[in-house]
């Protein structure tokens, strides 16, 4: 039995440092595979295919730059036969017999390039589209040289990223979202597929904005974790290539289900506010189509408190309360009023209660006026109000029903 040494030394005996495109040629030669007729031609073929790469990345006319382009080419043409045969020398020999030097070249090259215009991550906002430009060759120098194990392991984490961002895309024109728009937007691919998963199981037709986006998780809570668990799947007619990343992401929809129907957690909070659940889902940001909507809202609530009254009457009596700390009200009677006018002069009158009330109540359009018409009754009215010399109350009461609505 051999020593641990001996086994040891023969490891290392065996291990080859040479280039793969050399390996393959002396596999060729000894296999009767690549003749000499072959070995000339490659020969001829060699100094033409550095002058052009050094003339691609620099200069043919500067002996450094042949030298790297010299590395460069053999580099190339390596990365192409490992990466084609996947290792095997005898496959990769044939590829040298039945091609030209330079093709082989060309096919490291165009693997490269191909690559290199694959996305980095699955974020929109920090890929770029198109095809291989003159601004990629720096990119193109630098993995020239680099060993076929690095480009591997880059290639395949690109393939990676780059077929969720395909999946991503293919559902995201479904539901009428163009590629532009999703680089526009630049959210993370797999939080499109999580949000796109979730529209299917409320029927919807659309990617959401915030506001749809709500209406839906409100509609999923409506819904038991085990219905909508056994409903959230993968889209039949999904191509393919596309189903293994999308169900990847499935199963992550799958461990959040528990929180997202959660009626207990509020739905801008979690998605928007929680760490671990920002930027994990998808929806259009529609800055002026919130806006409007919390506009609309606002006036809706401000027409029902007000019954759609904006006469000076109606919003004065409505910021007095406010002001004094009481109820918000439209319409008082005598006794409200005097129980009003007693509450100032005992806990106090607070105008700045009311000009918050109407910043954060108001519509906004209106909000500027109805900051002056408060301002305006408070010059006269505050001193009056709060007085220690009207004790019957007769001014304030006097004044309430000339200004306010007391009835």
């Amino acid at each position: 039995m051999p020593s641990r040494s001996s086994r040891s030394a023969g490891a290392v005996a065996h291990f080859d440092a040479r280039p793969f495109f050399e390996k393959a040629l002396r596999y060729g030669i000894d296999h009767g595979l690549i003749g000499q007729a072959k070995r000339d031609a490659m020969a001829e073929e060699a100094p033409k295919g550095m002058v052009q790469i050094a003339r691609y990345f620099g200069s043919e006319f500067l002996r450094p730059e042949l030298e790297k382009a010299r590395e460069r080419l053999v580099n190339l043409v390596s990365l192409h036969l490992a990466h084609e045969s996947q290792g095997d020398l005898r496959h990769a020999a044939e590829l040298l017999r039945d091609n030209t030097l330079l093709s082989r070249s060309k096919a490291g090259s165009d693997l490269l390039k191909a690559m290199i215009v694959m996305p980095q991550n699955t974020h929109f906002g920090m890929n770029e589209r198109g095809a291989f430009a003159d601004r990629h060759i720096p990119q193109l120098a630098r993995w020239s040289l680099a060993p076929y194990a690095e480009v591997r392991a880059e290639l395949s984490a690109r393939q990676r990223a780059s077929v969720v961002v395909q999946a991503a895309l293919w559902l995201a024109e479904q539901l009428g979202l163009s590629a532009d728009d999703l680089q526009d937007c630049e959210p993370d691919a797999e939080a499109v597929i999580r949000t796109a998963l979730l529209v299917r199981l409320t029927r919807r037709q659309e990617l959401p904005d915030w506001p749809e986006f709500e209406k839906l998780i409100q509609a999923l809570r409506k819904k038991d974790l085990a219905t909508v668990t056994a409903t959230l799947d993968v889209p039949k007619n999904l191509p393919p290539s596309l189903v293994e990343p999308v169900e990847q992401v499935r199963q992550s929809v799958l461990a959040d289900l528990p929180k997202v129907l959660d009626s207990k957690l509020a739905i801008r909070k979690l998605f928007d506010q929680t760490p671990a659940f920002m930027g994990r889902y998808f929806w259009i940001e529609d800055t002026l189509g919130e806006v409007a909507q919390f506009d609309r809202a606002r006036s809706s609530a401000w027409d029902k408190l007000t019954q759609g009254h904006a006469d000076d009457g109606t919003l004065l009596t409505l910021f007095v309360c406010v002001a004094a700390g009481a109820v918000p009200k439209t319409l008082l009677t005598d006794r409200s009023a005097v129980t009003l006018i007693r509450k100032i002069r005992k806990t106090g009158f607070q105008p700045a209660l009311a000009d918050d009330y109407i910043r954060t109540h108001a519509p906004e359009q209106h909000q500027d006026d109805y900051l002056a018409l408060w301002q305006d009754f408070l010059t006269e009215a505050q001193p009056t109000l709060t007085s220690d010399r009207d004790p019957k109350m007769s001014d304030a009461l006097a004044l309430l029903r000339r200004e306010c609505n007391v009835a």
